[in-house]
């Protein structure tokens, strides 16, 4: 079964989405006419900073590893959250959680990177269980942020497959399920509750509309090759006649795809690349996360722009393929 999700346009799923980072992201996506993430795996702040100004009027999103950043400090947080205002992108923080959820929710919200203050979407990998998503939603939920769940990898060898898989989008749909029963009129119009813990100057917009009991959706979608809901749908429930449930229509998860390139097949340590055409297009994925493929050949900034451009430019006409849109 394949989802309707396809076929609709970033701006229509924005408007029946409640979560403020993924309502936002896809407005950003129509406004901006991209899908293009950039994987900024750099290890030196000042690195990092200019290959995003150069190339972030491309952007939807920004993924970093800040963990990788060897002169880390707070000025670096200050200054991405300027260029995300500046160029109109969010912050994704691709810090894999992986622990109880007790663990993680220190991991997000303390330490030195204050993940949660500055980072409009994280991600975490669903082995430890639901636990993980309710420690990580006791942190993200009052800032209005939203997770990714790790269902699918690009890694060549990768043990995230099969009932794997399966079980992130079970969990997923669990989890928001189990929020939508908890306040059924929760909307994305309701009154932000801020941490008093938050970054002066975090991104606002992104979290204006998180509700006040934070009972809106926390997952928002997966890290995947593919459009996994079609792979594992809904079951359908048959009452009084009607066989579609009212989850199944409001199911509207974003997919993230990592390993996206145009002019490589691998990188020899386990990567392995698709094209934006295959990625949009053939496997119905939203967004495409593009790394080296912009920033890897060499420290031209001008060669940086043209290649983001040509990402931008590919992914987007692989959507309107998709939707079926004749504009260009």
């Amino acid at each position: 079964m394949t989802s309707t999700i396809r076929t609709k346009t970033y701006l229509e799923r924005s408007k029946a989405h409640t979560n403020p980072a993924a309502k936002k992201l896809l407005e950003i996506m129509d406004r901006k006419q991209s899908n293009l993430c950039l994987s900024i795996d750099v290890t030196k702040k000042e690195n990092l900073l200019k290959i995003v100004d150069a190339v972030g009027d491309a952007l939807c999103l920004v993924k970093t590893h800040i963990d990788i950043v060897e002169d880390f400090d707070q000025d670096l947080i200050e200054k991405l959250q300027e260029l995300s205002e500046k160029h109109d992108f969010l912050i994704f923080e691709d810090r894999k959680f992986a622990d109880i959820g007790n663990t993680v929710a220190h991991q997000y919200a303390h330490g030195i990177y204050h993940i949660a203050s500055w980072a409009h979407i994280t991600n975490a990998h669903p082995v430890p269980g639901p636990g993980i998503i309710q420690g990580l939603a006791s942190v993200g939920l009052p800032l209005g942020r939203g997770l990714l769940l790790l269902a699918e990898m690009s890694s060549a060898g990768t043990l995230a497959n099969g009932e794997y898989t399966k079980t992130a989008i079970e969990m997923a749909r669990e989890s928001n399920s189990n929020r939508r029963r908890n306040n059924p009129t929760s909307s994305s119009t309701s009154t932000t509750k801020t941490n008093p813990e938050s970054h002066s100057n975090v991104n606002s917009n992104a979290s204006a509309n998180a509700s006040s009991n934070s009972n809106f959706p926390f997952v928002i979608g997966f890290i995947a090759m593919e459009r996994i809901e079609d792979r594992f749908p809904l079951p359908l429930q048959n009452t009084q006649g009607d066989t579609t449930t009212p989850q199944e229509e409001e199911e509207d998860f974003l997919v993230l795809t990592p390993g996206v390139g145009v002019d490589v097949s691998g990188d020899g340590l386990g990567q392995q690349y698709r094209t934006p055409h295959q990625v949009v297009f053939e496997r119905g994925c939203d967004v495409i996360i593009v790394g080296r493929g912009i920033y890897g050949k060499g420290d031209d900034l001008e060669e940086m722009k043209r290649r983001a451009a040509l990402y931008r430019q590919l992914g987007w006409e692989a959507y309107l393929q998709r939707i079926g849109s004749t504009d260009s």
